[in-house]
């Protein structure tokens, strides 16, 4: 699996995996039924770009991980563009980047393992109800990890193509699919070692 995390030791680096996941699940409540204008969203991307220089990391990692957003962000700003208003498309577009890059902040700043243990803690009391909390933290994780996962085997495709020279368009999908598939596979052998599949 791709390691998202990035050593550090800025403030984010230093803060516990459970309040950095009480602030995201606290931001993504605000972002999500707060009644935003045009000017919060602004000041929501700004905080969030804020956070991202408090936490130490580069620049460049904030515009990559807005970059690895674009398609999403131009698929549904047009949708709203189109089919309500450049207000709406503004704020439900700028809601769902500052959400996003809240999350991938969490996982840039937070050891894999030190995650899975505050999930574990959080879930635990719902074993009386027969949920099992390993279980649970673990596709939490996988979750979380997937997305950067692809982006990483799309980006070894379009790699794979340029050094070939060719370009195979909506085929793309074909080796991007067979590495997800491969991927799930090792994903799947790896559980099944554990005594988890």
């Amino acid at each position: 699996m791709i390691a998202l995390y990035r050593p550090g030791t800025g403030a984010l680096h230093r803060a516990p995996a459970g309040f950095k996941l009480a602030v995201l699940a606290a931001g993504a409540l605000v972002l999500s039924l707060y009644p935003h204008d045009p000017l919060s969203i602004a000041v929501s991307l700004a905080v969030v770009g804020g956070l991202y220089g408090v936490s130490g990391l580069p620049v460049r990692v904030l515009v990559t991980e807005t970059w690895r957003l674009r398609w999403l962000i131009l698929v549904l700003a047009a949708a709203l563009l189109i089919f309500v208003s450049p207000v709406a498309a503004w704020i439900s577009t700028g809601r769902v980047v500052a959400v996003l890059l809240l999350a991938s902040l969490l996982t840039l700043t937070t050891r894999m393992s030190d995650l899975l243990d505050v999930l574990h803690r959080l879930i635990r009391p719902l074993r009386r109800v027969g949920v099992d909390p390993e279980a649970v933290a673990l596709t939490i994780s996988l979750t979380l990890t997937m997305i950067p996962v692809i982006a990483g085997f799309a980006a070894r495709v379009r790699e794979a193509e340029q050094a070939r020279d060719v370009r195979l368009g909506i085929r793309t999908v074909v080796p991007l699919l067979v590495l997800a598939l491969k991927h799930a596979d090792e994903v799947g052998d790896a559980l099944a070692a554990r005594g988890m599949g």
